[in-house]
């Protein structure tokens, strides 16, 4: 695994969702240059990199948002822009882009309004082991 990068690439995710932490790791093993850095939105880490964009994080978090390049990209759009920056075939599903948004987005708040019933949750934000540690922001700034 390479050094940290810096702040530049952020996927702001559910932590105790199962579906959401299942991603985080589909993400992980197909960005082997670790471009990608991770942290939940239950986290004050979190609540500190949304608040310039002016999002308060909900008790219940029902977005994916991706921060990069100090832009903040939410739902099927983050989604999309993560999958283009992944190796192999997965970054060919930036295509769908050109779908209209809000037809996008119906589908994203289908699945997120039911994640956990499909997939379930945890009591709490999962730990990183050791290995998967250094791509996710700690809770403090630096």
């Amino acid at each position: 695994m390479t050094r940290a990068q810096p702040l530049d690439t952020v996927v702001l995710f559910d932590g105790v969702c199962n579906l959401c932490n299942g991603t985080v790791l589909f993400i992980i093993d197909r960005d082997p240059d670790a471009r990608i850095r991770f942290t939940a939105l239950q986290s004050q880490r979190a609540a500190a990199l949304l608040a310039p964009h002016g999002v308060v994080p909900k008790e219940e978090p029902d977005s994916f948002v991706l921060l990069q390049g100090g832009k903040l990209y939410e739902r099927s759009t983050a989604a999309l822009r993560v999958a283009r920056m992944l190796k192999g075939p997965w970054r060919f599903l930036y295509a769908f882009i050109v779908v209209p948004r809000p037809l996008r987005d119906l589908v994203y708040r289908i699945i997120a309004r039911n994640r956990y019933r499909w997939f379930g949750r945890e009591a709490q934000c999962r730990i990183p082991t050791p290995e998967l540690r250094a791509r996710f922001l700690p809770e403090a700034a630096p």
